[in-house]
């Protein structure tokens, strides 16, 4: 195993500054293999790295939300970008072919055995995770406010983020001038194998993968993601972005309603346009409904793409 040091303050002001180590891991079935306990306390973000597009937004993103340590899942040869001198985050290197089916869900599951208790987030580059009030509140005060209302998910909705302009930016990716759609988003039930309706679950769909659903096979259409969790013994991501509780895929509690967040992301759009069998199709993703992203959870809420529940 090699080790990557980065240096880190333990303190803003008074204390000397010292090292932390951040883990190089050459495979997913080493970084598996190890530990329970090793990376400390969260909670703690996994991003899962399929090339460079946005990789240093995207992790310099999840550093500002207050998570402990990042968990960065890259192929060879892709450049991980160390965290600022300053930065008290430690980032972990994982090696792996990010691209392969399934490794999302490899790797998450991987994480969950070895922080059993911590909470989770994971996304890809080029995703920006927001919650209410995220401008002013840490992850962690968030997670501990749902504990409080006995709760061990939050359900995320990914918001697709395009360019404007296809002509200047052909992958679809522009940070200073992105748009979202402002609705076209609905949900319908959710039901089991064997045709059961799921209690509080539903199934949510919009963005560009409604609009441009001929592209997108059907079970990619959702948006709905348990992009935020507390990591159990026995726990277990899914294809579809559900957890193996049934209780932690749900929008509310029995009670009330739950707190929401959003990931807003280029990877949809990003895909459509690089894709062969629809990049010639698609020349604009742009409707009456595009509105500019103002990068501010307060859109997010106004537009019902999150809602606080009884966090105020």
């Amino acid at each position: 195993m090699q080790f990557a040091i980065c240096r880190v303050t333990l303190a803003k002001t008074g204390q000397a500054w010292m090292e932390r180590a951040g883990m190089d891991f050459d495979t997913l079935e080493q970084f598996a293999g190890s530990a329970a306990g090793t990376f400390g306390k969260g909670p703690f973000a996994m991003v899962i790295a399929e090339d460079a597009t946005e990789l240093t937004s995207t992790l310099d993103h999840v550093q500002s939300l207050g998570f402990r340590a990042i968990f960065v899942v890259a192929p060879d040869g892709l450049a991980v970008p160390p965290p600022p001198a300053t930065s008290e985050v430690v980032r972990h290197v994982i090696r792996h072919p990010s691209r392969r089916r399934g490794t999302a869900q490899k790797a998450v599951n991987a994480l969950i055995a070895l922080v059993p208790g911590e909470w989770i987030h994971y996304c890809f580059n080029g995703e920006y995770l927001f919650f209410p009030f995220c401008e002013d509140r840490t992850v962690g005060e968030l997670t501990t406010w749902v504990m409080e209302e006995r709760r061990t998910a939050i359900l995320t909705y990914v918001i697709d983020l395009y360019a404007p302009n296809l002509n200047t930016h052909p992958d679809a990716v522009c940070l200073d001038t992105a748009l979202l759609d402002s609705s076209g988003y609905y949900a319908e039930t959710r039901r089991n194998d064997a045709g059961d309706i799921l209690d509080r679950q539903l199934n949510f769909y919009g963005g560009l993968r409604w609009r441009f659903e001929e592209h997108v096979a059907q079970p990619k259409r959702k948006i709905d993601r348990v992009g935020l969790f507390q990591a159990m013994p026995g726990l277990k991501l899914r294809d579809d972005h559900t957890l193996s509780d049934e209780e932690m895929n749900t929008y509310a509690c029995p009670w009330h309603h739950s707190l929401s967040a959003a990931i807003c992301s280029f990877r949809v759009a990003k895909a459509l346009r690089t894709n062969p069998g629809s990049r010639y199709d698609i020349s604009d993703f742009r409707w009456h409904k595009s509105v500019p992203f103002r990068w501010s959870s307060l859109q997010l809420m106004e537009l019902g793409l999150m809602e606080p529940g009884q966090w105020f």
